[in-house]
């Protein structure tokens, strides 16, 4: 399954930056304990970061808003963004803060755990993005690892100017009804559904339950990731199960992120959310197979591959 129209510009991107810190170890610490790891990996990350260069490498056309600091991390990343083909006018610099930091632990079946020092990411203010910035785009993206005034601000402006608003409902938290109101697609994994509803989603009956109350807080359509289950979409047309190919999964740290903005590269090129789900669900399962954040997020071809090889059966 081929993106009906890849070269068409489409996704524009506000969130976070941050440097990953990465220290493998066979099982994550309980509280008060102490564990040997591995070396440290350095890479770049950021949910709205990862799923800039998710979409970027998916096929689209890419701008990003972020706030990044004017130390040595950010002219990392902002010369990273530019070798990726992202379109960097919309990026912040602050001498007041830091780029922002993510120290990640990941055990030897791939589960991680994250602490995240959010630093400039905390001064991406609202005046980050004005409309005129979303002209040239059909799909609009966000997280929630930016203040939550500068992601409303967003999402109203490109609901104003009729573009495909999705939100990554991520790190957890309760959402207001006028936010989720703002959003075309919300893309919760498990725990984030849970904290957003209250419904553990261990069964696809379980993901529809979980969605349809999101649904009537005015979200148009859920769906919860789920990992090597794959995906569970919900929308006005019923519920659809998209199942994941089978991988050997070594860090998870960024599925979700290749999953949106696989998502998001799909939508911009004129597919249905039904149409771009399988190609979203390869994305970030390939992402799995891949040590860190931005190092992880596959290409155009790697994930048209995916989809063409079985036992995977796309939309099925």
């Amino acid at each position: 399954m081929s993106l009906k129209n890849p070269d068409n510009p489409g996704v524009f991107v506000l969130g976070s930056t941050n440097i990953d810190l990465i220290c493998k170890t066979e099982a994550l610490p309980l509280p008060g304990e102490t564990v040997l790891g591995g070396d440290v990996l350095q890479a770049f990350g950021g949910k709205g970061a990862n799923q800039a260069v998710a979409a970027a490498r998916a096929g689209a056309r890419v701008a990003f808003a972020t706030c990044l600091g004017t130390d040595a991390f950010g002219d990392g990343a902002l010369e990273a963004f530019e070798t990726e083909g992202i379109l960097t006018q919309h990026v912040r610099r602050s001498d007041q803060h830091p780029t922002g930091v993510a120290l990640i632990t990941v055990d030897r079946k791939g589960e991680n755990c994250i602490v995240v020092a959010p630093g400039a990411n905390h001064a991406l203010r609202p005046d980050g993005v004005d409309s005129s910035g979303l002209e040239g785009h059909r799909v609009f993206v966000a997280q929630l690892e930016v203040p939550i005034d500068t992601v409303s601000h967003g999402l109203t402006l490109a609901r104003d100017r009729g573009l495909i608003t999705v939100l990554d409902p991520a790190p957890a938290r309760p959402l207001e009804r006028d936010l989720l109101s703002l959003v075309d697609c919300l893309t919760p994994n498990a725990a984030e559904t849970e904290t957003l509803t209250g419904v553990q989603p261990v069964t696809v009956g379980d993901c529809e339950r979980a969605a349809q109350r999101l649904r009537k807080s005015g979200v148009g359509c859920v769906i919860v990731t789920l990992g090597a289950m794959g995906a569970v979409l919900v929308d006005q047309e019923g519920t659809l199960h998209q199942p994941a190919p089978e991988v050997d999964a070594i860090d998870t740290t960024a599925s979700g992120d290749a999953f949106t903005g696989g998502l998001a590269a799909g939508l911009a090129s004129g597919l249905t959310l039904r149409e771009a789900l399988p190609g979203a669900v390869a994305a970030g399962t390939l992402a799995a197979t891949v040590e860190g954040a931005q190092p992880a997020m596959p290409n155009r071809e790697a994930i048209e591959r995916c989809l063409s090889s079985g036992p995977f059966q796309p939309g099925h």
